[in-house]
This record gives structure tokens, C-alpha cells and sequence, in this order.
């Protein structure tokens, strides 16, 4: 078995301090694995004259030169042949261009041990068919967004009795279909069956406000909830605070707190970050978070807001071991009343339009060997 789906198979998954010299064998594997196998990368740590023989703790692994995700998007780097890419998905592309990641067997596998325990510990897993309602797009051969194949394979943690798409395939390109989910809504209400949402809050959002200002309500059916993934996108400006998102939630489909679930994560790095009852994102064993300096990229001390770096041996096929994305964000290392020991991440914003260019300056000459 190698460290990787030794790793990915840990049982308790948020158990950060006990599997850390297991996630640094881990990472090491990973990152020889990819060095090896593609040249692109094995030139970017040859750059930094990195050599991931040499990895042997965990300082050592902060020093695994990281990738930015804007760089992803404008150089394709795989590590496995093509006819071993079993699965292709790409980055929602809101700022025009798409990153692309590709799945081999290894990485479907690991990454299943990872859903399996996460969705067990958060009680997701039910025999009890529901009947979803998916605020995103309706899968097509076409859409590799790996947004709509996440909120697909999310509607296999319970049997799925139906599936409604906020976001509808037609001639003309995707449409919202707010009639075509309030139908859905008002006969998931009168079911015996639970609902589960699942898909970007920007919509879910919206929705639930028109709702409450056309005075439309429901009392959703035992076991129901509201999951959310996908972040607010083009429309994180417009972030509303989670309490004032669950009041709402409570008011319009009779869904308590408890059942308000949030995932993050993103494609250049497929970890299943899942909230816990006080709705903070900890770190499981499956990767490491590090909050970096936007000027030095050297990591910050706990509490101290800076660009989140993410890191994960998952991914064979594609090298990502460590990026860095355009998400800001704090790592918490205490303090958090669910009782759950590891680090938990907040984000606090995304790096506005100007940062970003100053941002990509500063990965084009960091990739170039000119920080480190």
C-alpha cells in the first residue's frame, strides 16, 4: 500500500497531529511520483533547485514550491499518459480561462476512501431516498466543470428519487429556471421523502429572498437539508453573513441550523472540506493549510490573514501537490467549540481585481526562481 492511500484511508479524519509524518511521507511520494513524470513541473523545482528526495519532515514539505492556480490556467501539466485520465474537469472559468485537472484510478479511488469517511462522519450517507434540488448546472458530455460533477456525485450520498437543475440545458446554452425549482420545492414539501439542496449559495441565496418577498413558504419534510458548495463567485460581493443565510433558510423551508451543511475546496485541489456544527472548515488529515505572505509568500503565524496555500498528495494524475489559490483566508489552530482539534480554515475574502495582477507578477517571478 503506498503512503498516499495509507493516508487516505486513516480513520479519523481529522486527527492532523497524529498523521502528520504519514502525510509528509505522503507528499514526498507524491511529489517524486510527479517529478518524474512531468517535465513541466520537474523544471519548476528544479528552478528552486528542490529535490523531493530530500523531503524528511514537514518543514521541508512548506518548502515544496507551490503552484498558483492562475498559473494553472494558462499551462497544462499532467503526469499520467492520456489514455489514463479516466476523468478531465476544469475550473469554473469566471475570469476567462479554465484550469484543468485529469483523475486516473489512483487518485478515483483515494479520493472515494476520502468521500466515504467524510460523508460518514457527517452523517451524510442514507438509504432513505431523496429528492434533490441542485442549484448548478445540468450535467452534459459537454460541461467538464468539475462544479456540475461535484454536485452530481454529491446527490449519490442518499438514493436519489429525483433531480431538479436550477440551471437548465437548452439550445440556446444554460438557463435558470427559477419556475422549473419552485415546482420542485412545492412538491418536495407535500413528499414523505427528505429534500437535499446542494450547489452555489449565490443562488440558493436569491431564491430563498424572492421567496420571502413573494411570501412564498414551505415546511420542508423530516431529515431535509441545505447543502452549499461552489463559494458566491461573480457574486461575493454581494456575501451575505451565515447567520442572516440560515435565518433565512429557517424561515422559508423550516430547516434548522443543524442541518445547513457548507463544502469547500476547489479544482485544483479536490479535498472535501466539510463544516462542523459551529460551520468552520478544519483541516483533514488529507491536506495541510498554509497561510502565506501576498509579498513574501513566507508562511504567517496562526490568526494572521494572508493567501491560502493548500497541499494534498491526492492528485496522481495531474501535479498539484502544493497551489496556491486567490482565496484569502486564517487558520485557526484553538478555540473552536465543536471540539475537534484540528486547524480550522476561514475565508475571508478573494483577491480583488488589481490584487490579482499585482498577485500574478509576483507568481510569474516566483516561478522564475526570483522569491522563495
Amino acid at each position: 500500500m503506498s503512503f498516499t492511500t495509507e493516508l487516505f484511508s486513516y480513520k479519523d479524519i481529522y486527527d492532523t497531529e497524529g498523521s502528520q509524518e504519514l502525510f509528509v511521507q505522503a507528499m514526498k511520494e507524491n511529489c517524486i511520483h510527479h517529478y518524474g513524470n512531468c517535465e513541466g513541473y520537474r523544471r519548476i523545482l528544479q528552478k528552486f533547485s528542490f529535490d523531493p528526495e530530500k523531503i524528511s519532515s514537514f518543514d521541508d514539505v512548506l518548502k515544496i514550491p507551490f503552484i498558483p492556480t492562475l498559473y494553472l490556467k494558462h499551462h497544462d501539466l499532467q503526469s499520467v499518459p492520456s489514455r489514463k485520465q479516466l476523468i478531465k474537469a476544469t475550473s469554473s472559468g469566471t475570469s476567462g480561462r479554465m484550469s484543468r485537472v485529469s483523475l486516473d484510478l489512483k487518485t478515483i479511488t483515494d479520493g472515494a476512501r476520502m468521500v466515504i469517511n467524510v460523508g460518514r462522519y457527517h452523517k451524510l450517507w442514507s438509504i432513505k431516498p431523496v429528492n434533490y434540488i441542485i442549484f448548478g448546472y445540468q450535467p452534459t458530455k459537454s460541461n467538464q466543470t468539475a462544479v456540475s460533477k461535484t454536485a452530481l456525485g454529491f446527490t449519490f450520498f442518499a438514493p436519489a428519487a429525483s433531480r431538479t437543475f436550477a440551471l437548465e440545458n437548452t439550445s440556446s446554452g444554460y438557463k435558470l429556471s427559477w419556475d422549473v425549482v419552485l415546482k420542485a420545492l412545492d412538491k418536495a414539501s407535500k413528499s414523505s421523502l427528505p429534500m437535499r439542496t446542494i450547489g452555489f449559495p449565490a443562488y440558493t441565496y436569491f431564491l430563498l429572498r424572492d421567496m420571502k418577498a413573494k411570501g412564498i413558504k414551505y415546511k420542508m419534510p423530516k431529515g431535509s437539508m441545505v447543502t452549499l458548495g461552489g463559494g458566491w463567485k461573480q457574486f461575493y460581493t454581494e456575501k451575505v453573513e451565515k447567520e442572516d443565510f440560515y435565518s433565512l433558510v429557517k424561515e422559508v423551508l423550516d430547516i434548522d441550523e443543524d442541518h445547513i451543511v457548507e463544502f469547500f475546496g476547489a479544482v485544483e485541489h479536490p479535498i472535501l472540506y466539510t463544516d462542523c456544527k459551529c460551520h468552520h472548515f478544519h483541516v483533514p488529515v488529507y491536506s495541510r493549510v498554509v497561510i502565506r505572505d501576498p509579498d513574501t509568500f513566507l508562511p504567517l503565524p496562526d490568526g494572521s490573514p494572508g493567501l491560502v496555500n493548500l497541499m494534498t498528495p491526492m492528485m496522481h494524475a495531474t501535479p498539484v501537490t502544493s497551489i496556491m489559490t486567490d482565496d484569502l483566508g486564517v487558520l485557526h489552530s484553538e478555540g473552536c467549540p465543536c471540539g475537534e482539534k484540528s486547524p480550522w480554515l476561514e475565508i475571508i475574502g478573494r483577491v480583488g481585481i488589481g490584487d490579482i495582477v499585482t498577485c500574478a507578477a509576483g507568481a510569474d517571478e516566483y516561478l522564475k526562481g526570483g522569491k522563495s
